[in-house]
């Protein structure tokens, strides 16, 4: 253990996902406080309760903006921003802008799970679901928010990235080619194997790239070739109040009604999430562009195949055709859902292999040993 005090900056806790679950791993192990945008108690993993959350205090223009995505990143921006901190050896900074803590502050490691994703790498994808007039203001202000976020990100004494994949993007928008990728770890202890129970498996926040869309049409068409009612799919994540993303959880609501024998479960436990790995025939993972994931690790610790879309992060962590499957369209992944549902034997002995990968190369032994030593060098920087 590492004897320092470190303050975390983070965007907002609010749902449960990767990057939170990553975060209070590294709160428990530094003991360090936090300061996020927004916060909800009720929202996120239940250990956030044991730590000293802060949440900024919004500045006189973040007070009067409406709720809404691209809203919620200016007044995050803003809040970080402007904030000066003192009694501290280090900042590490997470997800998205809370990096702009480097404004004010010095000794800042940022760990990059994704660069700004509304202003870089999903500007286009994004731009394409907004009306005209919103798409004017949202070009404008993403042209400003670039701006400052290569002129902080320049000034941030260390990156690490949570994979090759995003470090690619940090080069390619910031020119930082002195990032390091350090993989995300997992508790791996905490998942087993606890047989097949007809049912393929996604969890996820439900949000247009997470693309649950892509796993219900894919499980149609498994339905079709297979021609049997036995297998269900099963949808698991949490709904952000964004409008945006209710509208999107209600189109999945409806396909899946469409569809027959999908299952979508909200703001279920993190033992409910256990069991569904450890029951299911396979778990499907086809987000757009995914920076890292770390589904594709619970499902390979819990002794499963994962079924991934072939791009981001999933290429780094999945072995094809070895721990998992990686494919590019709905009809490639229904063809391996039909593949582990009438080869189970072959299917286990590829979950076999996926809880050897884990257990070798991503435990949070591993993570500490490289994260500590550059903690301590970015402090006395």
């Amino acid at each position: 253990m590492v004897i320092m005090k470190m303050i975390i900056t983070q965007a907002n806790l609010t749902l449960i996902g990767g990057a939170e679950r990553t975060l209070l791993k590294i709160a428990k192990h530094y003991k360090a406080k936090i300061y996020t945008a927004e916060y909800d108690p009720r929202g996120v993993f239940p250990g956030y309760a044991d730590l000293d959350v802060e949440v900024v205090k919004k500045g006189m223009i973040s007070s009067v903006l409406p709720y809404g995505r691209a809203m919620q990143g200016l007044h995050y921006g803003l809040s970080f921003y402007g904030l000066k901190l003192d009694d501290y050896d280090v900042i590490n900074a997470h997800i998205a802008p809370s990096h702009w803590i480097r404004n004010k502050n010095e000794r800042v490691l940022w760990y990059c799970h994704t660069p700004l994703r509304e202003v870089w790498d999903l500007y286009k994808y994004r731009m394409q679901m907004k009306p005209l007039h919103q798409r004017i203001i949202h070009g404008a202000g993403a042209r400003v928010i670039r701006t400052i976020d290569r002129k902080v990100v320049n000034d941030i004494e260390f990156i690490f990235t949570n994979s090759k994949y995003t470090r690619q993007r940090v080069i390619e928008y910031f020119g930082r080619t002195d990032a390091q990728t350090l993989d995300s770890a997992l508790e791996y202890e905490n998942y087993k194997y606890r047989g097949d129970e007809k049912f393929f498996f996604y969890p996820g926040r439900f949000s247009p790239n997470k693309q649950q869309l892509f796993a219900i049409e894919a499980f149609r068409i498994f339905r079709r070739m297979a021609k049997n009612d036995k297998y269900k799919l099963v949808l698991a994540g949490a709904v952000s109040r964004d409008s945006a993303y209710q509208s999107y959880y209600d189109e999945v609501l409806e396909a899946a009604r469409a569809a027959g024998n999908v299952k979508v479960l909200t703001n279920i436990s993190d033992e409910a999430l256990r069991k569904l790995y450890g029951t299911c025939t396979a778990a499907l993972y086809p987000p757009l562009h995914e920076d890292y994931g770390l589904i594709p690790l619970e499902a390979m610790a819990s002794g499963k195949p994962i079924i991934s879309l072939d791009e981001g992060g999933p290429r780094e962590t999945i072995e094809n055709g070895r721990t998992g499957f990686l494919v590019r369209t709905p009809r490639e992944m229904a063809d391996k859902m039909l593949w582990t549902a009438q080869n189970p034997s072959l299917a286990r002995r590829m979950g076999k292999a996926g809880v050897e990968r884990v257990k070798k190369r991503y435990s949070y032994e591993k993570f500490f040993e490289v994260y500590d030593k550059k903690v301590r060098q970015v402090a006395k920087s």
